[in-house]
């Protein structure tokens, strides 16, 4: 199928940890980018976790705390995700984030 382009994006509208991407069956992901943005004036933390093809939790981000109304890039290198692979993340505060990650899907 080749090389797809694409957003994932999420509105942490609860402290439940919510599912941003699923990596598709026979594809390679390359995340290039995880934005966290806070909208409400508020200094809540993030937790962003991947959860690989046998169901084992590896944390990414721990608590990352946020500013008030800033934006905030989390990732420093790509991020190479297999088949099957979860991107999981989760607010310590409903309604205060959104997270937008960049990725190419390659399959």
């Amino acid at each position: 199928m080749g090389n797809i382009y694409r957003n994932a994006a999420v509105d942490l509208t609860t402290t439940d940890n919510t599912t941003l991407y699923t990596v598709p069956d026979v594809t390679t992901t390359i995340v290039k980018s995880i934005i966290v943005s806070e909208d409400t004036g508020a200094t809540p933390d993030i937790t962003v976790t991947l959860t690989d093809a046998s169901s084992a939790v590896f944390s990414l981000f721990k608590s990352k705390a946020l500013t008030a109304n800033g934006t905030l890039e989390l990732l420093t290198a790509p991020l190479i995700l297999e088949e099957k692979e979860i991107i999981k993340v989760m607010a310590s505060a409903g309604n205060q984030l959104h997270v937008v990650m960049s990725l190419l899907e390659i399959s």
